[in-house]
């Protein structure tokens, strides 16, 4: 992975208070990052992403998403075990069709923030860009089990950016799951 600072890193939530990345220790696996060019233009991609309502459809460990308010929404999300934890979030910049960021709130129980930025690729669409900042409840044992649950941040990113892309281009999110209809259509 590159430097977080050279990739718009937003300001990491830690233990002893916001701090900016270029302050925080050169630990990589506390920033996350992932890119995706999609085949659609950058307003409609910035319209859908805006409505935090819609991102459950497309993030695979999101249960559910609250909006307060434009700015304010409590996320929860699945963890290891078939635990959830939540927590409140503000947009700290936006600019429509380019860029949204947020944090997580003072005393949030997953310390986080964010930036999403769409820039226009031409005829190629748009290119995506997420980066994740966060502090791991539970400090390195919490991450190691999250790795092992494969609901790290660093896993998910790039998995939901695949998602978000499959879910603007084509309407639908492929997937290997069975469900009962497919079942019952099996050869006996």
């Amino acid at each position: 992975m590159s430097d977080p600072e050279t990739i718009g890193a937003p300001a990491i939530a830690a233990r002893d208070g916001d701090v900016r990345v270029s302050q925080a220790p050169r630990d990589e696996k506390n920033v996350t990052w992932g890119i995706v060019t999609i085949n659609r233009h950058a307003q409609d991609l910035y319209d859908f992403w805006r409505d935090f309502s819609n991102l459950p459809h497309v993030m695979e460990n999101i249960e559910r998403i609250d909006c307060a308010d434009r700015d304010h929404s409590t996320w929860t999300v699945k963890a290891p075990a078939d635990h959830k934890v939540s927590w409140d979030a503000v947009v700290t910049k936006d600019e429509p069709g380019k860029l949204i960021e947020w944090q997580s709130a003072e005393g949030s129980q997953i310390r986080n923030s964010g930036r999403i930025e769409f820039r226009d690729a031409a005829e190629r669409g748009t290119i995506v860009r997420a980066t994740i900042a966060y502090d791991p409840p539970g400090g390195m044992i919490g991450d190691l089990i999250a790795r092992l649950f494969q609901r790290a941040p660093a896993i998910q990113a790039q998995r939901d950016l695949r998602r978000f892309k499959q879910y603007m281009e084509t309407g639908e999110i492929s997937t290997s799951a069975r469900t009962r209809a497919d079942a019952t259509d099996l050869p006996e």
